[in-house]
């Protein structure tokens, strides 16, 4: 028996490298996993203010604007002012794209409320971006904070305060997550559109890596997550959107979603019963086209789609 033990001692001793090993490649490959995630593809915006002016005259004037988040990061983002003392509305768009992507949409909503828009790139996105990397989510809510904080100090040309006592957060997916943070607790944000929530930005994370390794299972998902841990120092905040909503006191909101959106629809229905006060809450959850993928859109589908959201911003902020 002694023997034995001897003998099985040797021989973990023997593949004690092999496992050591293999745990350090595990966890260099999941670092390269995350890594490569955090930075997502960075693509031409779809459109800008200068090429937009080419056609459309100089009528508007979209600028491009910079300040701090919160956490003393640069953020960037276009911006087109409204009246003075009048509303404002952001919009945060989803991983992997930019702020070009809701570009058409914004000019709309300006049209249509007088209201200050601000398109803001989320960290790690757009073209050069000032922060290289995004958390899905988990620190965007803070950024969402800060351009609320900019918006602020804007004044007019006669020296009046810019934006008023009511704010619209637009957001779709990682963006739609991002905007619920600030809202339970700024009295200012006052109208919430929600296209496409995720259950936490975990699945913003799994949706982008089973996209970049076209592989999908559980122990990849607790692994991903952990590393994501790790890689943040701990500020990776998973915090669930239905403890988000849980927290949302008389905000107007908006909840949209549809086929397009794949998984995000049934994580959109699941997170209906998560809203305190179904008084302020209107859904449309089979909407034959969302935000998701909004630029594909044909004409007639976009236009569908920008005048539910008009239409919601402009009953609920004048």
């Amino acid at each position: 028996m002694a023997r034995r033990r001897r003998l099985g001692k040797k021989f973990f001793k023997s593949l004690l490298p092999i496992l050591l090993l293999l745990v350090v490649a595990l966890g260099v490959a999941l670092g390269f996993i995350v890594y490569g995630v955090t930075r997502p593809p960075r693509r031409p915006y779809l459109v800008t203010p200068e090429a937009f002016a080419e056609f459309s005259g100089p009528a508007l004037k979209v600028s491009d604007q910079t300040w701090r988040n919160r956490d003393n990061t640069t953020a960037r983002g276009w911006l087109l002012k409204g009246g003075a003392g009048g509303p404002a509305v952001i919009l945060a768009h989803r991983y992997g794209v930019d702020r070009s992507w809701f570009f058409n949409l914004g000019i709309k909503i300006n049209e249509a409320t007088g209201a200050t828009i601000l398109w803001p790139d989320l960290r790690g996105h757009g073209l050069n971006p000032p922060v290289s990397w995004t958390s899905f989510g988990s620190l965007e809510g803070e950024d969402i904070h800060g351009a609320l904080d900019y918006l602020r100090t804007l004044k007019s040309p006669n020296g009046q305060v810019l934006v008023g006592d009511k704010v619209a957060l637009y957001g779709v997916e990682m963006g739609a997550y991002a905007s619920l943070k600030p809202a339970a607790s700024d009295a200012g944000i006052r109208v919430l559109v929600l296209d496409s929530l995720p259950r936490d930005p975990g699945e913003v994370l799994h949706a982008a890596v089973r996209n970049d390794l076209e592989i999908d299972n559980g122990p990849l998902r607790l692994l991903t997550r952990a590393a994501a841990k790790a890689y943040f120092l701990g500020r990776f905040q998973n915090i669930p959107t239905c403890e988000l909503v849980g927290a949302l006191k008389e905000q107007k909101v908006l909840l949209l979603s549809g086929p397009d959106a794949g998984h995000l629809r049934n994580s959109t229905i699941d997170i209906i019963k998560c809203f305190p006060n179904k008084a302020n809450l209107e859904v449309k959850i089979d909407l034959p086209l969302t935000g998701f993928k909004l630029p594909s859109a044909t004409g007639e589908q976009g236009e569908g789609y920008d005048r539910v959201v008009i239409d919601f911003l402009d009953r609920n902020l004048r």
